[in-house]
């Protein structure tokens, strides 16, 4: 311990406050509040033999420190909140980006109430239901629940959209009530808002118990199709309900948090719990933590989620007691304006579902083990390769090419990444061959790759930013040496090698100028060459394939009565695929501007043959 620590340590305060440990660099690695900070700082340069591997590690990089004075424990938490936010601190746990959850929105404040997607909440008079942890878990709430009641799909306001145009293909199919056609009455249509929000609120029955007095009713008035609208209807509801299972005792809002630490790795898991119901998840890695207690993990983690721009429950569910709950309960409280909760249950349902949740945290370290495993493995297959072919590095980046053409024609090559021994697909590449007629692949080869090696020399932020450590080469030794001629012409070091296959187009071993390079059938170099070769070759033939059937289908237009270059130009302007336009109606088609009922109809025949 240096003499600076050492006197600093003697000057502590026994007040609360905050302290920021730095390194040698004088930057913060860990930003903390205490209660005393004469006790808490001084703990951390006594005997390490309590001290986690976290902290053992965080200490031995602690080069100075600093501390503010806080009125109280509460001021403290808000001030270390602040101060993480800004340093964003190494030993600190660190969290996701801030989002705005979603949430769903009633207009009811307007004469047809719609239901709608949002990510704030402004006070409009509106009422809102979430937040939802995505925006998939929202939407899917939103179509089930527009479908079972029939609510409109489109975006118009009503009634000032009312007769506008023709009812849309929802009516068609029986999924919309037909508000713009004025098909159901205001009164009819608030009835069911009604029945929405009280779902939405958690009163499952009482929805069950209001639709079934209206099949009744209408049951006694003789409206039997009426009755049996209502009566699936309520099916409809109670098989959404089975699916949103009640998991809290009590109902309301609140959110089940589980923290889990094993082997030097941790992970938190969140239940959003929302009128009692689960409506989703999330995961956090907190591996970079390394080996701090549960305790320790449980409260830092509590107050990073809680300080981004989270909705924050009246009830929060732990796994973990920790010292500072009651301040952050307090703090949180504050935070919401009003009571808030923190509790590590003993029993009950409220129990088991935080146990669920613990064991969701602990499955996902086990997962994270798995994926460590698979990437050394990975890891392993790519020195085996570097090793087989006498590399001088590891090759990290490796690009495969491939050729393919038909009867000689419409020839095109594909580039497949592989980073690290895993397939990268955001940086395959497709290229049309140009310069070649006929089925050259060589040339063809030498062409695509003078392409990709030149952009790369013009450009330094283009798509060819990176340059490989490995090439290889669908072919045999005339692709070999054309390529390694063309490498010479530009002066560009980079090892290249063929991949040959068998009788049997099975992938059989690598190629050299030398001779060919054989890797053991069993090895996981041997299973990752075979991979590149396929996917290489797989990419190729689905470009391929893709531009004849656009080249096909796109002429096949044409054979349309009626339908010219530039009406086929409109069809696919606005439907953007041949597959759209095949798929699309008569009244979607004859939306398209210069296409006539007739064509439209010409289109569907057509395509219906």
């Amino acid at each position: 311990m240096n003499t600076n620590i050492e006197e600093k340590l003697a000057k502590l305060p026994q007040k609360a406050g905050v302290y920021m440990m730095k390194d040698a660099a004088g930057r913060i690695i860990y930003v903390g509040k205490a209660k005393i900070l004469r006790n808490r700082v001084r703990q951390y340069f006594q005997s390490s033999a309590k001290h986690s591997v976290k902290t053992q590690v965080m200490v031995s990089k602690i080069a100075d420190f600093d501390y503010i004075i806080c009125d109280s424990e509460m001021e403290a938490l808000v001030l270390e909140s602040n101060l993480i936010k800004e340093n964003k601190p190494r030993y600190n746990i660190m969290l996701k980006d801030d989002k705005h959850y979603p949430y769903i929105k009633i207009t009811i404040n307007e004469k047809y109430p719609r239901m709608l997607y949002v990510r704030r909440i402004e006070n409009d008079g509106a009422k809102y239901f979430g937040p939802y942890p995505s925006g998939y878990s929202i939407k899917e709430t939103m179509e089930l629940l527009k479908d079972i009641f029939k609510l409109p799909h489109c975006k118009k306001i009503f009634p000032r959209d009312m007769h506008k145009e023709r009812p849309c293909l929802y009516y068609s199919m029986n999924r919309c009530s037909g508000v713009c056609q004025g098909k159901i009455s205001e009164a009819e249509y608030k009835k069911l808002i009604k029945n929405i929000i009280r779902f939405l609120d958690g009163k499952d029955e009482e929805v069950i118990e209001s639709l079934t007095d209206e099949m009744k009713e209408a049951s006694n008035n003789l409206e039997f199709e009426r009755a049996a609208l209502i009566r699936d209807r309520i099916d409809s509801v109670k098989r959404l309900s089975e699916k949103q299972k009640v998991i809290t005792e009590g109902g309301g809002d609140s959110d089940i948090i589980a923290v889990a630490a094993q082997d030097g790795l941790s992970s938190g898991e969140v239940f959003y719990i929302r009128a009692g119901r689960l409506i989703g998840r999330d995961s956090f890695d907190l591996s970079g933590t390394l080996n701090a207690t549960e305790k320790e993990l449980t409260e830092d983690f509590l107050s990073r989620f809680y300080e981004r721009d989270n909705f924050i429950p009246p009830n929060i569910y732990i796994s973990t007691e920790f010292e500072g709950m009651k301040s952050l309960e307090e703090y949180l409280s504050q935070k919401k304006g009003r009571r808030v909760h923190i509790n590590a249950p003993k029993k009950g349902i409220n129990k088991r579902t935080v146990d669920m949740a613990y064991d969701n945290a602990l499955k996902n370290i086990e997962n994270y083990k798995t994926r460590q495993v698979k990437e050394q493995l990975r890891r392993n297959s790519v020195t085996e390769i570097s090793a087989a072919l006498g590399l001088e590095v590891i090759p990290d980046r490796i690009e495969a090419y491939d050729i393919s053409h038909i009867s000689g024609t419409d020839t095109v090559a594909s580039m497949v990444v592989f980073e690290n021994g895993r397939s990268n697909k955001k940086e395959y590449r497709r290229f049309k061959v140009n310069s070649v007629e006929g089925a050259n692949d060589t040339a063809s080869l030498k062409e695509v790759l003078k392409r990709r090696l030149t952009h790369e020399m013009r450009k330094d932020d283009g798509h060819f930013k990176t340059l490989p450590d490995l090439i290889l080469l669908d072919g045999g030794i005339a692709q070999l040496n054309a390529v390694q001629e063309l490498f010479s012409e530009l002066n560009v070091d980079i090892p290249v090698f063929g991949m040959v296959k068998d009788d049997n187009h099975r992938t059989r071993a690598l190629l050299s100028s030398e001779g060919e390079v054989h890797l053991r059938p069993t090895s996981s170099a041997f299973h990752l060459l075979t991979n590149i070769q396929d996917e290489v070759h797989r990419f190729a033939i689905e470009y391929h394939r893709q531009l004849r059937e656009k080249h096909i289908t796109q002429s096949e237009l044409e054979k349309i009565e009626g339908i010219g270059k530039q009406k086929k130009i409109a069809l696919l302007t606005h439907f953007k695929s041949i597959s759209k336009i095949k798929k699309a109606s008569i009244e979607e088609l004859a939306q398209v501007k210069g296409i006539s009922r007739k064509n439209a109809e010409d289109i569907v025949n057509y395509f219906s043959k």
